[in-house]
């Protein structure tokens, strides 16, 4: 037993921080990290074939989104049967519209009609006549004409019903956070592969149907459950793309995977442009999905997931393939260390996470701050995608150029996260994206140039929060408690997400609702991050005594001279 442990360990030289005072060597298990370090590489071309092939699968997430599209709202007005008018088809503004609608700022009334007077005739498309209604009251609409037809607005009559509509959007979020334990759970059971394909089978066969709904109650629970299954298809190939990768490449593979989410809302973007009609835009979308399937045949399965479940030839099989496709080497050692971990040592009773959290209040503050920053971020982020459309008549473009300017926001907080600092980056960028939504606010419409760049320049800063909370958050807490304080912040965070398709609607009442409402949110989670420790350049805390101690000198990593 003595000879199968130190198999299982690489002595650490003095220098390092794994020696003590005397400059003792102390045993340091070999993983898999340690083998990808000095072996088998950290991203050679097989980690790179991995990335590139589950790229794919990451683009055709963000066509889940497509509710942004196919359940557009549509410039609509109260049918006037007294003129002819007997269903919704009609010619949107004819001549005579203002004799029979309320005249707004924006044009004319789209909820409200004249009272019709009921003399006794009637008018035509061509000719109706002001005399057919009484312009000193006004009464709701029975029916609607719509200025276009390639929505579920006009195919479900939906007009001024648009709580209603927006609720396809929050139906989506929804889906987002039950898909959370599905997903968990069969990718820890049935392994890593199998839930990326039938995360993306879902995707395609409930996005397929949904092209044929044939009412607006279909359509919603359609959306709903593609997202309750289908939604784990970014978390799976983000985990293929993670977990094979060294730890020095992680947080660049993490904002390459994210960039990719963002060219996959570019493609629906410009598909939606090309592909008016909502029907036909869901198929063109989803039926490439079903070509994932490929992938049982073309992707190994996780060696992290496979050395878990004790599936060692499997384990053995996959990096000796990584070695020859790297052509680097894994040795006998290294094999046999993997292959025989070691059996872990049992704990002391420990007091319980809630316990935990109640007896120390720095860890409470904690807890209580870094679900306010998920909600912030998750809000402004998919609440700019979502009202970008609104920014102009060209509502393609504009949903394009707002999802590629994530691209640059994911790198530049990579660059700028090891250099400035955690606290720094993510204050920044929340205050950037806050400035700029309350300053938006009051730029006048025909300056449309400079609307769009500010607007722009707040999903910038907010793509920069994106890729830094997720580590900052991970940083304040405890091994033995990361994971579960980790998913309980994002969890929380989905309240952002799934109110988020409603902020459209607010404008109604005043247009600049939104926008004001993601920049108080932006304050106040920039305030809140500087009330945190920096941990840059701090040992990643194991107990809960080394989290407390972040940002006192005890916590920074010394290097031995």
């Amino acid at each position: 037993m003595a000879d199968d442990h130190k198999a299982n360990t690489v002595e650490a030289p003095p220098e390092s921080n794994g020696s003590n005072r005397k400059g003792s060597l102390v045993p340091k298990p070999i993983d898999l990290d340690y083998v990808l370090t000095n072996e088998l590489g950290q991203f050679g071309w097989f980690q790179l074939r991995n990335i590139l092939l589950v790229a794919i699968p990451i683009i055709m997430s963000a066509f889940m989104s497509e509710y942004i599209f196919s359940a557009a709202a549509i410039p609509h007005r109260c049918r006037i049967p007294e003129c002819g008018e007997d269903g919704k088809s009609h010619k949107y503004e004819p001549e005579w519209i203002l004799g029979a609608v309320p005249e707004t700022s924006s044009g004319f009334a789209s909820c409200e009609r004249f009272t019709p007077r009921n003399v006794g005739s009637n008018g035509t498309l061509d000719y109706c006549p002001l005399t057919l209604f009484d312009q000193s009251t006004t009464t709701g609409c029975e029916g609607f004409v719509y200025d276009r037809d390639n929505t579920v607005v006009y195919d479900f009559d939906l007009g001024c019903q648009d709580w209603l509509r927006a609720f396809a959007g929050t139906l989506n979020s929804i889906g987002t956070l039950l898909v959370l334990p599905i997903t968990g759970y069969v990718s820890d059971r049935f392994g890593r592969r199998f839930a990326l394909i039938i995360s993306v089978f879902n995707l395609a066969l409930f996005g397929l149907i949904r092209a044929f709904s044939v009412n607006y109650t279909m359509y919603m629970i359609l959306q709903l459950l593609q997202t309750t299954f289908g939604a784990g298809t970014f978390s799976s190939s983000y985990i293929f793309a993670a977990e094979l990768v060294g730890p020095k490449y992680r947080v660049i593979t993490s904002a390459t995977s994210s960039s990719m989410f963002a060219v996959g809302q570019v493609i629906l973007g410009g598909v939606a442009w090309l592909i008016t009609d909502w029907r036909y835009m869901i198929m063109a979308l989803h039926i490439p999905c079903f070509l994932i399937i490929a992938y049982y045949w073309i992707l190994s399965e996780s060696v992290r997931w496979l050395l878990s479940k004790k599936r060692y030839p499997e384990a053995q099989k996959v990096l000796e393939t990584v070695a020859k496709v790297n052509k680097t080497y894994i040795s006998e050692k290294s094999l046999e260390a993997l292959m025989n971990p070691p059996e872990p040592v049992s704990a002391a009773e420990k007091p319980g996470l809630f316990r935990t959290i109640i007896s120390s209040p720095v860890l409470l503050r904690r807890v209580c701050t870094t679900p306010i920053w998920w909600i912030t971020t998750t809000f402004v982020y998919y609440g700019l995608s979502i009202n970008s459309t609104s920014l102009s008549d060209t509502m393609h473009l504009n949903y394009i150029l707002t999802c590629a300017i994530e691209i640059p926001g994911y790198f530049t907080a990579v660059l700028v996260l090891d250099r400035i600092g955690r606290k720094a980056t993510l204050s920044t960028g929340y205050f950037l994206s806050a400035a700029c939504n309350i300053v938006f606010v009051f730029i006048p419409n025909e300056m449309t140039v400079v609307r769009l760049i500010i607007f722009l320049l707040g999903k910038f800063g907010i793509s920069v929060v994106m890729t830094s909370v997720y580590l900052f958050t991970s940083e304040l807490y405890p091994t033995e408690f990361r994971h579960t304080l980790l998913a309980f912040s994002s969890m929380i965070g989905r309240v952002g997400s799934i109110t988020a398709p409603l902020t459209p609607v607010l404008m109604d009442y005043w247009h600049g609702i939104p926008s004001m409402m993601f920049g108080v949110m932006g304050i106040l989670s920039g305030l809140l991050v500087l009330t945190q420790p920096e941990t840059l350049g701090t040992k990643m805390p194991d107990t809960l005594a080394e989290a407390e101690a972040l940002g006192r000198p005890e916590s920074k990593l010394h290097r031995n001279s």
